[in-house]
């Protein structure tokens, strides 16, 4: 079904990101609704391992500027673009000196989370969102990809709510097996900021309740990886959110 508005969030995408599972399925995934006739935007985080030069990436001076109170803490928001490689496809960069210059992704170099991973989730799922207000640009479908993407519906059925900007469009979130860690205890007071209580990913916060969590705000969840783990399998099973077995990309314009 060509014509329609297709957002990608998500934390990886090749080439950006390589060897991974998710950074190969998006690629496949947006350039395959790219090439059927889909107007298609990628949103992801600017992480300091993508190099600027290699790829491209320019700031759009337009989009950026904002600010973005995390913690009580203005943080402003730089928005980078770039197109993907060889493709008339363009993918959107979140970038914060404060939160994505390091070079590592989640962990240091001793395999410890970063204490401010909750922040950083928190200004990319509000940065995107931000940022397709100001592009004036409304999809019809948003797909959401990684860990952090999951805290996008969340704001969207809380904080956003009364907002009428993405009310029509359908939320799919792919589940992936990534390596799970503790969030910030005090993540809880910096959502309340925004309003935002009862969660019950609150009760004991990590990357994975949060994704978890988001099952309940969205109207679709798919099996990224074609085997889940754990406690997101059994999650999968229990969602009483429409749910999907893993599909190759093939088949993926059938959840559209």
């Amino acid at each position: 079904m060509p014509n329609q508005k297709i957002l990608y969030i998500t934390t990886e995408m090749y080439p950006y990101q390589e060897d991974t599972n998710m950074a190969a399925v998006v690629n496949k995934m947006a350039l395959k609704m790219h090439n059927e006739g889909n107007d298609v935007r990628v949103f992801m985080p600017r992480f300091g391992q993508i190099s600027e030069r290699k790829f491209q990436l320019h700031e759009v001076i337009r989009l950026s500027g904002m600010n973005i109170i995390i913690n009580d803490l203005d943080q402003p928001l730089i928005i980078k673009v770039a197109s993907l490689p060889g493709e008339r496809l363009q993918v959107y960069f979140i970038d914060n000196e404060e939160y994505f210059k390091r070079k590592q992704y989640y962990f240091d170099d001793e395999g410890a989370p970063f204490p401010d991973n909750d922040e950083r989730a928190i200004f990319f799922a509000r940065g995107v969102i931000e940022t397709i207000k100001k592009l004036n640009w409304v999809p019809d479908v948003i797909h959401l990809n990684g860990w952090m993407a999951s805290f996008v519906p969340v704001y969207l059925k809380t904080y956003y709510e009364s907002d009428t900007y993405f009310k029509d469009a359908r939320i799919v979130l792919s589940l992936y097996n990534e390596k799970d860690a503790e969030l910030d205890q005090n993540i809880g007071e910096k959502l309340e900021f925004d309003n935002i209580s009862g969660l019950k990913a609150l009760d004991k916060p990590t990357i994975q309740s949060f994704v978890i969590e988001s099952m309940n705000y969205v109207d679709m969840v798919v099996k990224g990886d074609e085997f889940l783990e754990g406690n997101l399998d059994t999650a999968f099973n229990e969602t009483p959110t429409q749910k999907s077995e893993y599909l190759d990309v093939d088949s993926i314009n059938q959840l559209y």
